[in-house]
């Protein structure tokens, strides 16, 4: 199934705002497309003053909202590499209307049982599960007792993709910028695609991409902006240029010299006539937790939290307010691929080379990550936003410890026996010598 264009756009708007709203030089990262899902039954089981708000931050109307998540859900699942899931857990008291749940994506539907001890334990089981280790625990905040937690939505999504070109790693250090003097494990490439890097313009000035192709129709986009750009600015900018919303200029048409930052296009000698890009960028890890009630107004969910009445009749004849709504996210980019995971939850309270023979002049790109900058997984054909974070502290280098004696005994007796091997090996398939 494909991607509805109105739904892509929506999630990615989503996603620019999130961006756009970071503060502060901290790593993070965070998935718009497993928080649209959740808000978009929210919307369709809400009334009053709440419906509006969570349409307005959907970007779609709310009665088109419980269908287009269920269309995203079922394209998403359809993404080599992605996997996709939602789960519905509700307290046996807690009637629901039959309506909305045959509206709801398809997913487990579990029972809460009160105690918040066994009910997360579960629901970490589901996220561990869903996730394939990335997330162990399910983000949420879950009340006991009567008035305690009635309902809990979630949304789970984990990506894995390998590098169609694996970078090649080498302990090195940043030329400038917060890593200068840091060992750290840094990622080199060298193609003949200058195109795979361009510079976009935005607010707060020029922003460099770099795309780096996967082997599952889903590529990850590098974002570097001005030494002292916001953050969310350079990440913002970012999102609308790889989703094709702003334009980009290729390297093939960018000026010789620094057009760019972290850029540099010079004519060089080499031995092949073809242009050249090379890369380089640390490896990174990032992991974060949102608390999405911080900006409650961003996802819609301000008039919702309110616990004086309730907000959801098209759930529940239960007067229902919002009791919590977290995402826990974690992404890694390394020299064979990437990969990034999310796990999403509301929760629901009562309301209440050789020597050459020859020489060319060509185009030479080069692009360095070497200060904090952005990153992007983004679906190569409906441009959707899977992912995006921003990396303040990268992998660091460290010395592999020295081997024991023992350990190097070990591996020499092991060399020793597979030559061994290889000599007989050679020796059964020589032919025999010819009689006397």
């Amino acid at each position: 199934m494909s991607m509805r264009n109105s739904t892509v756009r929506a999630v990615n708007r989503l996603a620019a705002h999130w961006a756009g709203a970071h503060r502060g030089d901290a790593g993070t990262v965070f998935t718009a497309a497993g928080v649209w899902p959740l808000l978009a039954p929210l919307a369709d089981g809400a009334a009053g003053p709440a419906r509006a708000e969570l349409a307005e931050a959907l970007g779609i109307p709310a009665e088109r909202a419980a269908g287009a998540a269920r269309e995203l859900l079922a394209a998403l699942e359809g993404v080599r590499g992605l996997r996709a899931a939602t789960g519905l857990w509700t307290r046996a008291d807690l009637p629901l209307e039959a309506a909305w749940l045959e509206r709801l994506a398809p997913g487990g539907h579990g029972t809460l049982s009160g105690g918040a001890e066994a009910d997360h334990q579960a629901l970490d089981a589901w996220a561990d599960r869903q996730t394939d280790g990335l997330v162990k625990r399910m983000p949420v905040t879950l009340t006991e007792g009567p008035d305690g937690t009635k309902l809990v939505l979630a949304s789970a999504l984990a990506l894995k993709t390998k590098w169609i070109r694996p970078f090649t790693e080498w302990p090195g250090e940043a030329a400038e910028g917060p890593w200068a003097g840091r060992p750290l494990r840094m990622l080199h490439r060298s193609t003949a695609l200058p195109d795979r890097v361009g510079v976009a313009e935005g607010p707060a000035g020029a922003v460099t991409l770099l795309e780096v192709v996967g082997d599952t129709g889903v590529d990850v986009h590098l974002v570097l902006g001005e030494p002292g750009a916001p953050p969310g600015a350079v990440l913002s900018t970012g999102i609308e240029a790889a989703t094709r919303v702003r334009p980009v200029v290729p390297a093939s048409r960018l000026p010789e010299g620094r057009p760019g930052p972290g850029l540099t296009i010079a004519t060089v000698l080499a031995v092949n006539p073809e242009p050249r890009l090379v890369a380089k960028a640390p490896a990174f890890e990032v992991r974060a937790e949102h608390d999405l009630l911080e900006q409650a107004g961003l996802f819609g969910l301000e008039e919702a939290r309110d616990n004086t009445r309730g907000h959801f009749p098209g759930i529940s004849s239960a007067p229902l307010a919002i009791g919590s709504a977290r995402q826990s996210a974690v992404a890694r980019f390394q020299a064979e691929g990437f990969e990034a995971a999310a796990v999403t939850a509301v929760a629901m309270a009562p309301g209440s080379a050789l020597p050459p023979r020859t020489r060319y002049r060509v185009r030479r790109t080069e692009v360095s990550f070497d200060r904090p900058f952005g990153f992007l997984a983004v679906h190569r054909t409906s441009r959707l936003v899977l992912a995006a974070g921003w990396v303040s502290d990268p992998v660091p280098y460290a010395e592999p410890p020295e081997k024991t004696e023992e350990e190097k005994r070990r591996e020499e007796e092991e060399a020793d026996a597979q030559w061994e091997e290889e000599e007989r090996a050679a020796a059964a398939s020589r032919p025999a010598p010819p009689s006397p």
